[in-house]
C-alpha cells in the first residue's frame, strides 16, 4: 500500500486531521502537504515526509504527489472560479501522479441542486470532477461547524443577548469540527471505496433548541429573532464581514467566513435542505458525535477560531 497524503495540515481541519491519523498509522505511511514550511517542520521532526504545494498552479502537484495511495483534498478556502481552479488542479494531478483515491470535504445535500447555499455549488462540482477523471473517492458532507454557532452565541451573551439570523425552524445536524477531522483520518485510515459519508452532528435540532442548550448549560438568557436573508446580511456587514471570500476579513474576526456563504446557507437551514441525518460518523469511527451539549460545557475547546486563508 502507498503512502497516505494529507493537504491542509497548517489549517484548523487539516491539523486536527493530521493529529488524528498519526493515532492509526506509522510516520512512514504519511505525506503531509501544506504551502507554510513553518508549520510543516513540526511534522518532519516525527519523522514525516512533507513537501510544499500551492494549489493554485498545477506545475510540481503531481511530483508532490508521487507515491501516494490516497489523498485528503480538505476544500479550499474560497468559493466559486479560483476553487474550482484549485481543486481541478489537485485532482488532475493526482490522476497524472498515480494516486488512486481521492477522500474529500464536501457539504451536507451536496447533490441537491435545490439548495441555495453557495458553497454547496462548487462541492458538488468537485465531487462530480472526482467522478468523471475516473478516481476512487470517499466524498464527506459535513454539517455545519458547530464551533461556529458556539462562537455566535458567545457574541451574543457580550451584545444584547438577541441572536438574530435567517434559520427560522430549520433543522442541522450540528457536528464539532474536531468530528469533521477525525471522520477525514478514518476515511484515509479505512478501506472505503466509492462512497458518500454524511459527517453528522448527535442530533437534527433548530437553532432555537441549539440556543436552549447553551442557555441551560451557561445560565444565560439568549433568545433568539428570525430575520431576512436581506437583514442577515446587514448585520454582517456592520461586523465588517465581507461578502465574498474574495474580500477583506478582519483579523480575530468572530464570524471568520463570507457573510454569501452564511447567509445562503442559514437559507438553505430555513428550507429543509440541510437536515440530513445518519448515524454513519460513528459506522466510520467507532465513536459516538461530541454533543452541543458537551461543547457548551466545553466551550474553551469549541471556539471557531481565526480563519486559515491560505490556499493549501
Amino acid at each position: 500500500m502507498g503512502k497516505l497524503i494529507f493537504t491542509g495540515v497548517g489549517g484548523n481541519l487539516g491539523a486536527e486531521a493530521a493529529r488524528v491519523i498519526q493515532t492509526l498509522v506509522p510516520a512512514d505511511k504519511l505525506i503531509f502537504c501544506g504551502s507554510n514550511p513553518a508549520k510543516l517542520k513540526q511534522y518532519e521532526d516525527k519523522g514525516i515526509e512533507t513537501r510544499i504545494v500551492d494549489f493554485n498552479k498545477y506545475e510540481g502537484l503531481p511530483e508532490a504527489f508521487e507515491g501516494g495511495d490516497k489523498l485528503l483534498l480538505i476544500s479550499m478556502p474560497f468559493v466559486g472560479p479560483k476553487r474550482k481552479a484549485a481543486h481541478k488542479n489537485v485532482v488532475d494531478a493526482c490522476k497524472e501522479a498515480g494516486v488512486k483515491q481521492i477522500v474529500y470535504t464536501s457539504v451536507v445535500n451536496a447533490a441537491d441542486d435545490t439548495n441555495p447555499s453557495v458553497e454547496r455549488a462548487d462541492h458538488i462540482w468537485t465531487e462530480r470532477y472526482i467522478q468523471e477523471v475516473g478516481l476512487d473517492y470517499v466524498f464527506l458532507r459535513n454539517s455545519q461547524y458547530a464551533e461556529a454557532m458556539i462562537t455566535n452565541y458567545y457574541t451574543h451573551v457580550k451584545g444584547d443577548h438577541v441572536l438574530k439570523n435567517n434559520q427560522g425552524d430549520g433543522l442541522m445536524a450540528y457536528i464539532s469540527r474536531k468530528d469533521c477531522a477525525k471522520a477525514a483520518a478514518y476515511a484515509m485510515y479505512k478501506d472505503l471505496h466509492h462512497q458518500v459519508v454524511c459527517v453528522n452532528g448527535a442530533e437534527a435540532m433548530t437553532i432555537s433548541k441549539f440556543i436552549q442548550i447553551g442557555n441551560e448549560v451557561t445560565g444565560n438568557d439568549i433568545s433568539y429573532k428570525e430575520i431576512s436573508d436581506e437583514e442577515n446580511y446587514l448585520v454582517f456587514d456592520a461586523m465588517g464581514v465581507p461578502r465574498t471570500t474574495d474580500g477583506v476579513f478582519q483579523e480575530n474576526s468572530e464570524a471568520p467566513f463570507s457573510s454569501d456563504g452564511m447567509v445562503t446557507f442559514g437559507q438553505a437551514i430555513r428550507e429543509g435542505k440541510m437536515s440530513d441525518w445518519t448515524d454513519d460518523f460513528k459506522k466510520l469511527t467507532g465513536d459516538d458525535p461530541i454533543t452541543v451539549r458537551y461543547m457548551f460545557e466545553h466551550q474553551e475547546d469549541f471556539q471557531i477560531g481565526g480563519r486559515n486563508s491560505t490556499d493549501a
